[in-house]
Formats: C-alpha cells, structure tokens, sequence
C-alpha cells in the first residue's frame, strides 16, 4: 500500500474492487491488524494495530474470511469448526450452540453440520468459514474474495446475509471481490491500483465511470454497461443503472412521441402490444443437443449409467453421482453447472481416470477405464485436466521446467520437448525467452495460470477439462483466461469441458450445457434451450444470465424483445429493434 487514508465508518458496507495485485488483499490485512503499516498508523476504535497488546481486541472487533477456505478450518466436523471461534472468545456452550445453528442456516449448510470439512466441495467450505466468523458475531466483517467459489444461490444468500446483518444489527461490512453486482450493493466503492485508492464513491459515481474502470482492468455490473451501451447508440436514457429492476423501470417509461428519443428514464410507447406471459422465460427457439452426426463419434467421452460413492461402507458415506449416463464428443464445448456440492468435480474426474466409478463404465476414445490391464497414463496424455486454482499445480523452479515436466515423463525426446514447451507458451500467449527462466511463483494469477494450462498443452491432449479455471481472477484475467481457452478450441479443434458458476460465461461459451443437481445429471441441452427453464434452474441453486433475466421481465411488461438474448451487445441490439419498431407502428 502507498499512503492510503481511509475512514469506515460503523455500519457502513464498503465494496473493495481493484486488479489482481492492485492491494485489495493487503489493504483489508491491515484492518485488522495482520498487517501492521510501515509508516502511519491503522486504528481501530481508536485502538492502535501497532501495540501487540490490543491485537486480541482487535480481532474480535474484526472478523475476516479470506480467499481460500482450506486455509481456515482447523476441525474434523463441521459444526466443531464454526463452534471453534466461539469456543475461544469463552461463551458459555447453550449460546455457542445456538451461535452454530444460527450461522450454518445462514449460509445453508446446517444439513452437514456433522460432515467432514474435508469431504465437502470448495465452495461448501467457504460456506463452513463465513459461518465460523459470523458465529464469533465481529462487530466489523472483511470478506476477502469469499464468494468466489459459491454458486449462483449460495452468493445471492451470503450476500443477502451480510446486507441484513449490516441493515439490522448494524455489521460493518468490507467486501473485496471480483463481481460488480456484489459491489453495486454496497453503500460505498474504494477501487484501488498499485496500493493506492484512486476512486471512492457511491456505486452509481464509481460504475458511471465505466471507460476509466475499463482501463484499470475491471468492469462494471452488466446494467450499467447496457446503458451505456443504449446512451451511445442514441438512446436517452441514465447511466447510472445498477440492476435489472431499475432497467426494466427505465425501458418502461412512455416516449413523448414517435420521432423523439426515449425520456431520461426510457420506454415503449403507450399502447404497444402487452402479451401475457406466464411465468417463466419464453425462448423463440428452444435449443436442443448439437446433431450427433456432426461429431466424431470415436473419439468421446462416454459415462454408461456411473454412480460414485466417496467413503463408501463407512459413516462417512456419500454419494456424489448417482446414475449419470453422457457422451462428450471430440470437438464439442461443453460446460457443467451446478450448485456447489452438486458433483461437478467428482464428474470430470472420471474424464481421464483419476477417478473410477463405484458402479457403471467410463469409456476414453472406447476404452474402458476400469478394464484391467488399461494404461491410465496414456489415456490421461489425451484429457488434460485443470484444477480449481490451478496455480497450485506448479511446482518447479523455474517456468519452462514446469511446463516440461509432463512431456518429459511422458519420454519426449530432447528437440521434441524443446518444441512443445515454446509452442505451447506461444500458443496461451507467454514469451518463452522472458519468462521461460522465471519462477512461476514470481508471476501475477493469470500468468501462472497461464503456465499452469501451458504445461497440460504441452503434452498435447485431445480434450481440455477445467474445473472452475477463472476463480478469483479479476475481470480482465478472467476475459483473458476465456478467450484463451475458446481460440484453443477454435484454433486446435480440441474439446473443452469447462465447469463455472458463472452462467454469463458458460451462455456465451458453449455450445452445449450439462445441468448437475445433487449428483443426477438433470439436464442435457444447448444453452438456450437450458436457460429458458430458468425456475428449474432456480430450484437447482442456479440461474439464467443477468441479461436473459433482464429481456424476459421487459418481455412480460410488453416490449417485444428477444428472450434467447445472453449478453450485453445482444440485449442491446433486440430492445433497440423493439423499441424502435413500436414508435415506428
């Protein structure tokens, strides 16, 4: 950090934005007192974070729930894990007990109370950790990126949680994150770059400023970048839109008259057709599976009716697929959604063998995994798989040893391996004589994520796996890593399977979508015909893309737009056409 002032006041809800590396972390360290300044001073209360001997003061005044859950839980269950910060503050056990049940309902996860932290899924932890510090009841709570793991559901209910805290007990709330619709609901935004705070104000004074945000590498809540988008294409309508309701509001407004641009809170004209429409999103054309015939067919990954059961035969039993039959043809990009804890990873990995199903047959390219006498090891050098946070998959001292780890144990002769680590930093856009000699633990996220699928490449897969690849990024990082992994795609013709909790992602990207719930493969469609079901998805702890919500709310308020509509460019496009061929009519 370079001389940041700042001060929070009690009871408000701060919003921390910033790039990856921009100090966001560092600055809420300092909040309560895990990091102390060099120069100047952090008070808190008016208690000074330098004197050693205020820090348990201070840290029972200030909670804090970090990026990583792993890094938090300390107990064998569930319920003794959220009990502990209690426990340690020395309230009395029939108050620790209702602090537990209060805390685990708040962030729906009071059915595992007496799981095993380490049977649960990324997102279920972080789950378990915002209820360990709720519990403690801080007067102040710092999130540090801790929704960045949870599903759709699960973020809208944390979030809703710490909002009611702040308006009803009155929690002082510091959010660092990633996602601008969480930091639209806050009361103030800090967005910080090189360890300074560059701009502070009100979500509308901040997300108006959508060029500058542009070039600090972040962005702006999805409404708010329609309307700008609809200002410059001649629209008069305000810019400081934050939500979908305010946007539906704005497009509603009646127009003076036909030749006249839309009133500062925009509209259709009076009269226009209002078609009644039920609940629900009503999609013109409702998508169905690619053609079978246009895929190949020997090539695949095939799953025949597998079910998976973690611990089985012990207490701890549970099982993470049940009966999930699919076929994943070469060539195809396929996404998986599912609310956290639904079975995502445990799917993808039976995709090259790391797991092996307790009933039912994983075929790779026709051969089954389970048969004995398979190499697993080569079929694996045809699926690459990344991991949630696949920086930690590095290990090596340097960037190009770590990316030729993989095809020098696969025997790949000297000149070959040479070839296939430089093509492979080209190919996801590092420059192999600057970075090939750096350790990879020296580079920013998404370089290292960058090496991290560079060293997968480098063994020359015909199928991409990535478990959630963009979490914890920074907007910027997170288009780069997507934009990567489409032209790879493109480019090589290769399979993607991509998991994300990001509907908007997974809309744009693919052209297929698996839907998990509770281990069952529910759904099996193109993205429009998945997401005109959005009150299923809904009841799965999903959602549809925040602009498909958007053009069925208008659609079922009477402007004639188009449903299928997933991004921001498209959105503008229809509501532009519907609402100029209504002044037109």
């Amino acid at each position: 950090m370079d001389r940041v002032s700042l001060r929070i006041d009690e009871g408000e809800f701060i919003a921390v934005i910033g790039h990856n590396g921009s100090g966001k972390s560092t600055l809420a360290k300092h909040l309560n007192a895990l990091l102390t300044p060099n120069s100047g001073r952090v008070l808190v209360r008016g208690l000074d974070t330098r004197d050693p001997k205020l820090l348990w003061q201070i840290r029972q005044t200030v909670g804090m729930v970090f990026q990583n859950p792993d890094n938090q839980l300390v107990a064998t269950v569930v319920e003794e894990d959220v009990a502990f910060g209690p426990e340690n503050l020395a309230i009395p056990p029939p108050e620790i007990r209702l602090r537990v049940n209060e805390a685990l309902e708040a962030v729906r996860m009071a059915e595992f109370k007496h799981r095993p932290p380490h049977l649960l899924s990324g997102g279920q932890k972080q789950r378990v950790a915002i209820a360990g510090i709720l519990a403690m009841r801080p007067a102040c709570l710092i999130m540090d990126e801790s929704t960045a793991m949870l599903d759709p559901a699960g973020r809208k209910e944390v979030l809703e949680t710490i909002i009611r805290l702040n308006r009803e007990q009155g929690l002082t709330v510091i959010h660092v994150t990633h996602f601008m619709d969480e930091a639209a609901a806050a009361h103030r935004v800090l967005v910080m770059e090189r360890g300074q705070i560059v701009l502070e104000g009100s979500p509308r004074r901040v997300f108006t400023q959508v060029d500058t945000l542009r070039k600090l590498g972040l962005d702006v809540p999805q409404m708010t970048d329609l309307a700008a988008s609809l200002a410059r294409s001649g629209l008069t309508i305000n810019r400081d839109i934050l939500t979908v309701d305010e946007m539906v509001a704005a497009l509603s407004q009646p127009a003076p008259s036909p030749d006249t641009p839309l009133s500062p809170s925009g509209g259709a004209r009076p009269g226009a057709s209002r078609r009644q429409v039920k609940s629900g999103c009503v999609t013109e054309e409702p998508g169905t599976k690619p053609p079978a015939e246009a895929r190949n067919h020997l090539k695949s990954i095939k799953l025949e009716q597998v079910s998976y059961t973690y611990k089985k035969g012990t207490p701890y039993q549970a099982e993470a697929l049940i009966d999930v039959s699919v076929e994943i043809r070469q060539g195809e990009f396929v996404a998986i959604i599912g609310a956290t804890g639904s079975g995502k990873s445990t799917l993808v990995q039976h995709f090259n063998g790391l797991l092996k199903p307790t009933t039912g047959r994983v075929y790779l390219h026709g051969i089954d995994t389970s048969a004995k006498g398979v190499s697993l090891q080569e079929l694996r050098k045809r699926v690459g798989l990344l991991f949630q946070y696949p920086e930690h998959q590095l290990f090596e001292e340097t960037v190009w040893r770590d990316i030729s780890f993989g095809p020098r144990n696969m025997g790949i002769s000297e000149p070959e391996l040479t070839k296939r680590v430089q093509r492979s930093m080209e190919l996801v856009g590092l420059d192999p004589k600057t970075l090939g000699n750096r350790s990879p633990f020296s580079l920013s996220g998404g370089q290292m994520r960058r090496v991290a699928l560079a060293g997968v490449m480098a063994m020359e897969p015909e199928a991409l796996i990535l478990d959630e690849p963009t979490a914890g990024l920074d907007p910027k990082g997170r288009a780069d890593v997507l934009a990567l992994i489409l032209s790879l795609h493109k480019k090589l013709g290769i399979t993607v399977v991509l998991v994300s909790h990001s509907m908007e992602d997974v809309a744009r990207l693919a052209d297929r979508i698996l839907v998990l719930d509770n281990g069952r493969l529910v759904m099996d469609g193109a993205p429009k015909g998945i997401f005109a079901r959005g009150e299923e998805l809904q009841e799965f702890g999903l959602d549809v893309p925040l602009v498909t919500t958007l053009m069925c709310k208008l659609r079922q308020g009477g402007i004639p737009v188009s449903t299928g509509v997933f991004t921001v460019e498209e959105a503008r496009a229809s509501i532009l056409q519907a609402i100029r061929g209504n002044a037109n009519d």
